[in-house]
């Protein structure tokens, strides 16, 4: 097996099991596949005024299954801004959204963005759960796009001597600019992008950038990536719970269908459930140990045998098991 990347295990065992399933033309088989491999649920929850809303549209937008359903939700997240709250801390969230980044107050020359990632460590130790920068504006504007009146409004400031110059004098000073922008125009600019937001995206416009290149720009400075692939580390143990669903499922069904049961014994499955398992491992910060597959087999042995978490001795065993899968392999 080649490196795999984060989050990669699962979607290792989905396609081995779909491919299987569409083989052997099994509709049960096709369910299990079809029921792993679905989009995680994620909650997203916050105080009123710190932009959950916002936060949650910019992640629907970027592809991540938003439920309503707290009680369905498989991953948790908090959103905060510029404070933690003691109704914060109570959240138990996988991961924590320090939102309207853009605005903080914390001092820093490379900007608001990398100011607020610098205090994320603090916010993560009162939450209990890894934190992360994001301005949920920027990142809607960017995932979902803007009007065409407000790329009208943009393109007017970049083109005027003062539409850069005048966002330094705030709000305020802003909407009193003598400009060519009507100053409806401006407030709905505020909504959509804020002023920090806007002067990136006119100073990228003066840079000769178009609508792409702006909205790459605001999506680059949001964190919206940065967000996205810490759930994928945080979707890691769901993720390997709904493979040891799926496993128990077609363990069930190998006790009549042979076929099943080969497939089961398969080297590809068995190391796609050692990679889900490190997934997990990873996610819970656990030690992986040594990279040779006998010696990390025997670390997992070991592990397997002291643990008394079930998650973690169900990890240990997909782990030992693939690890001596590829020892052997490699062997003969």
């Amino acid at each position: 097996m080649g490196t795999v990347g984060p989050g990669e295990g699962h979607r290792i065992f989905v396609d081995e099991l779909t491919r299987f399933a569409q083989e052997v033309a099994d509709q049960r088989l096709l369910t299990v596949a079809e029921r792993t491999g679905a989009p995680l649920r994620v909650a997203v929850s916050g105080r009123p005024g710190v932009g959950r809303r916002t936060v949650t549209r910019a992640l629907d937008r970027a592809g991540v299954a938003v439920t309503t359903d707290t009680l369905a939700a498989e991953v948790h997240v908090h959103v905060v801004a510029e404070v933690v709250k003691p109704e914060d801390a109570g959240a138990g969230a996988a991961l924590a959204v320090l939102n309207k980044a853009d605005l903080t107050t914390f001092a820093a020359a490379a900007g608001p963005i990398e100011a607020a990632r610098v205090h994320c460590g603090r916010f993560s130790e009162l939450l209990g759960a890894p934190a992360v920068p994001m301005s949920g504006l920027l990142a809607l504007a960017a995932l979902e796009g803007m009007d065409p009146a407000c790329w009208t409004a943009l393109r007017a400031l970049a083109a005027d001597p003062d539409g850069l110059a005048c966002l330094d004098r705030g709000f305020d000073g802003f909407l009193a600019a003598r400009l060519t922008v009507p100053v409806a125009a401006r407030r709905r600019l505020l909504a959509v992008l804020d002023l920090f937001g806007i002067a990136l995206a006119v100073a990228a416009l003066r840079r000769g950038a178009g609508p792409a290149g702006v909205r790459a720009v605001l999506r680059r400075v949001s964190g919206v990536d940065a967000a996205l692939d810490r759930l994928v580390v945080a979707g890691a143990r769901p993720r390997y719970l709904r493979v040891l669903d799926a496993v128990a499922d077609l363990e069930a069904l190998a006790v009549c269908d042979a076929r099943v049961a080969a497939f089961l014994a398969r080297d590809a499955t068995v190391v796609a459930r050692m990679a889900a398992a490190l997934d997990a491992a990873r996610a819970d910060e656990l030690k992986l140990g040594p990279a040779a597959p006998l010696q990390r087999a025997a670390h997992w042995q070991r592990c397997r045998r002291s643990t008394t978490n079930e998650l973690h001795r169900a990890c240990a065993a997909d782990i030992a098991r693939g690890s001596l899968r590829l020892w052997a392999r490699r062997a003969g």
